[in-house]
Parts: structure tokens; C-alpha cells; sequence
């Protein structure tokens, strides 16, 4: 598989390149990478980069984008963060992959057991940490059941993973929000805005 061109990158649709992603975690679950020489694609972007998708996706290093949705050099933007939320400098980073460097969907993709959530619903305090487990507790009190104090922790991973779910979904709402620039690019149908969750058991990224 070669590296994308701008050819390539112009005739993708946004559609297309969630499909694209689609398959590709479809390959890593099966063990059927695509067939790349990744030398060969350094030689090849060494002028330019075309990538088609724009990934916010956790630090947690069983969820490498490329991996997972089985990339190689100059598919994709990848921007990892404890908790994958966004904030300015993020979302100018969105701005210059979309708008400036071409890419046709952003996928915001959290996963399951996330210790950055974990620390959320622990309401864990920590040096610099504290800061940035402040900007997820939104979506745990987002989060209504269960409704006992004892059971809203980050030992009840099934609350761990709807808080997971939810900041997502408020991550995609913030980028929408806080972003004229990729809200308006959305409305004219130049590039998508989506959520998914990796499952770290399994491999599997359900696109919600």
C-alpha cells in the first residue's frame, strides 16, 4: 500500500475515509495488515505529507492510532492526550490538519478502562494532573446512574466506560462549539466529526 498523494487525498470524501478507518481496524482484529513498505513511505512523503483523517485519541499505549486502524507513515494526523478532551492549542491543531493540510474526518476515540476517566470519577488530585483531570469531570456528572455515591467510582468499570462514552460525546460537542473554523467545514460537508471507543479486551473500535 502506497503512501496517500494529493490525488489520493482530494478524491477522498469524508464518507470514504471513515470507511477506510473502518477497515482498516478490521485488519488489526483479524492480524491482516495491509501490505506496506514503511521505508518505501518515508522516500514517499519526504516532500509532503497527505494524510486523510485527523485522530484525538489517549495516551494509553494500547491504543496507537495507526495501530488500531492498521495506518501507515502519512495516513494520519495523530493528537494523543490523557482522556483525549480537546482544548485551544488541540482544536488549532484540528484547524491546521483540516482546513490547511486536508484531512476529511475527525474521529475523537476513547476506550475502555481509560485511567485518565478512572481519575475523573476518583475525583483524583495530583500535581499538574489535577488540571487535567478537572476538564473530564464534566462527563461524569454527566453521567446520572447509578445514582449510590459507593457504586460512582473507578471500580465500577461499567460507570468507567459510560463516563468514557460521554466524554467523547462532550469532546465532539466542545470541537463543534469552540471551533467555527471545523463546525463550518462540518456543515458544508467538507469533513466529518465523529466519536469511537476502542475496546482494549478485544480490539474493536465501535464508531458511535
Amino acid at each position: 500500500m502506497k503512501a496517500h498523494t494529493k490525488e489520493t487525498q482530494s478524491s477522498m470524501t469524508p464518507e470514504k475515509a471513515i470507511q477506510f478507518l473502518k477497515e482498516g481496524n478490521q485488519r488489526f482484529q483479524q492480524n491482516l495488515k495491509a501490505n506496506r513498505n514503511l521505508l518505501e513511505q518515508v522516500n514517499d512523503t519526504k516532500d509532503g505529507q497527505f494524510p486523510f483523517a485527523t485522530i484525538l485519541s489517549c495516551i494509553d499505549s494500547r491504543v496507537s492510532a495507526e495501530l488500531v486502524f492498521d495506518q501507515g507513515l502519512g495516513d494520519i494526523f495523530s493528537i494523543r492526550i490523557a482522556g483525549n478532551f480537546v482544548n485551544e492549542d488541540i482544536l488549532g491543531s484540528m484547524e491546521f490538519a483540516c482546513k490547511l493540510a486536508g484531512t476529511k474526518t475527525i474521529v475523537v476515540l476513547g476506550h475502555t478502562a481509560c485511567g485518565a476517566v478512572k481519575g475523573a470519577c476518583d475525583h483524583a488530585r495530583l500535581g499538574n494532573l489535577t488540571a487535567l483531570i478537572n476538564k473530564i469531570e464534566p462527563a461524569v456528572a454527566a453521567v446520572h446512574e447509578p445514582k449510590d455515591e459507593s457504586l460512582r467510582n473507578s471500580k465500577n468499570l461499567e460507570f468507567v466506560d459510560a463516563v468514557s462514552v460521554k466524554n467523547v460525546e462532550m469532546t465532539l460537542e466542545n470541537i463543534r462549539n469552540q471551533s467555527n473554523v471545523l463546525k463550518e467545514m462540518e456543515d458544508n460537508g467538507e469533513i466529518a466529526i465523529v466519536g469511537a471507543m476502542y475496546d482494549i479486551s478485544d480490539g474493536k473500535v465501535t464508531f458511535l
